[in-house]
């Protein structure tokens, strides 16, 4: 099946004697053993079959083997990174999300050895990657400079030292990319983003071919606690079903307001893969199906004027939701990063980040254009 059949079909198996076409909800905590023949559902902190229809579901979209899902973004990430043993080296990519920030240098209290180097520049990758190291950890497009890293080239660089490589696939979805594919060993998503689509629900997903490496974070889940509800997994998994249609047209649009965003009063520069200029352009047109929906520019104007300024764009944090949002993120989600660590990777308070949602391209134009006119 092709990919906006997968994300509608999978996971969604007729349900017995009923005939619903939607699986039912399990808010059970925890299961008869004398009623399962044979008994594989013991407790819900291990075992729900809402949770395992919407891992199915993760797993088939991304062609892999195996997805663990849970609580949130950050609880996968955590479990990701409960890999790592004292005296282990994690290199991660320079640019990431504020929580991701803040976990990785927590480890450091653990004895995990972490440097961030810029990943999307080959040669550093190549000089960063030549000493031992147990994970490589990036986001690609990264979060929020929208620089682009070549999966191939840093796996096959991780893989020469025996290192695992995660990617955080957060800012791309399974719509327009699949980290798989091109090398990585673990796929990891914010499922509170594009996956599920409309700001109302928490999770996050760790997808994978490697069965001892689904062992590991499904034990870790187990214990740590770090599950989603039936209804949480449920309201993903409807999510999903439009995931499709809904990243196809957040691409349009934001095609519509970079065009805006390069003549527009203020803008002094645009940041995104599609754009020529880019300088990860050509490896997000090999990687990337579509340059994606997430648009980050610097601003010469009052920045706090043109957040208050939008009626459409809410100012809030997150992304990948129905509605667009914008943020500033040094006053925002990078705000917690020290902000000697946020200058020297270019988040400074002129950077301006918006997700796009599925609204008129017209009435986003029209909006954004007159914020942008007003803080100047």
């Amino acid at each position: 099946m092709r990919f906006a059949t997968r994300v509608v079909h999978s996971g969604h198996e007729v349900d017995g004697p009923h005939g619903s076409v939607v699986p039912p909800i399990h808010v059970a905590t925890t299961y008869d053993r004398f009623a399962q023949d044979p008994p594989t559902h013991f407790y819900s902190r291990g075992e729900n079959p809402t949770m395992a229809a919407l891992e199915r579901c993760l797993a088939e979209v991304e062609g892999a083997a195996h997805c663990a899902v849970f609580s949130s973004g950050q609880a996968a990430a955590t479990t990701a990174l409960s890999l790592l043993s004292p005296g282990q080296r994690l290199v991660c990519c320079d640019d990431v999300y504020g929580g991701t920030h803040a976990l990785i240098t927590g480890l450091r209290r653990f004895g995990v050895l972490v440097d961030q180097v810029d990943l999307s520049d080959q040669d550093l990758a190549a000089a960063a990657l030549a000493d031992d190291v147990a994970m490589v950890w990036l986001e690609t497009p990264t979060n929020p400079l929208l620089k682009v890293i070549d999966i191939a080239a840093v796996s096959r660089l991780a893989h020469a030292r025996g290192a695992l490589v995660v990617v955080d696939n957060t800012f791309a979805s399974p719509a327009l990319q699949q980290p798989l594919r091109w090398g990585a060993d673990v796929s990891l998503h914010s499922t509170t983003k594009f996956v599920a689509g409309h700001c109302d629900v928490l999770g996050g997903a760790l997808v994978c071919d490697d069965p001892a490496l689904h062992r590991a974070f499904t034990g870790h889940r187990t214990l740590a606690g770090n599950v989603p509800s039936g209804m949480d997994c449920f309201l993903v998994h409807r999510g999903v079903k439009t995931l499709s249609v809904r990243v196809e047209r957040q691409v349009r649009t934001a095609r519509t307001l970079v065009d805006l965003l390069l003549d527009a009063p203020g803008v002094t520069e645009v940041l995104y893969p599609g754009l020529p200029a880019h300088p990860g352009h050509e490896i997000a047109a090999r990687q990337l199906s579509a340059p994606g929906s997430i648009i980050s520019f610097r601003y010469a104007g009052q920045v706090e004027k043109l957040l208050a300024g939008t009626d459409l764009f809410a100012c809030a944090v997150s992304l990948g939701g129905v509605r667009s949002l914008i943020e500033c993120p040094a006053l925002m989600t990078h705000r917690p990063i020290p902000v000697e660590v946020r200058a020297a990777a270019g988040i400074t308070d002129d950077l301006v980040r918006l997700s796009i949602g599925i609204e008129d391209p017209t009435d986003l134009v029209d909006d954004l254009t007159a914020a942008l006119a007003a803080g100047v």
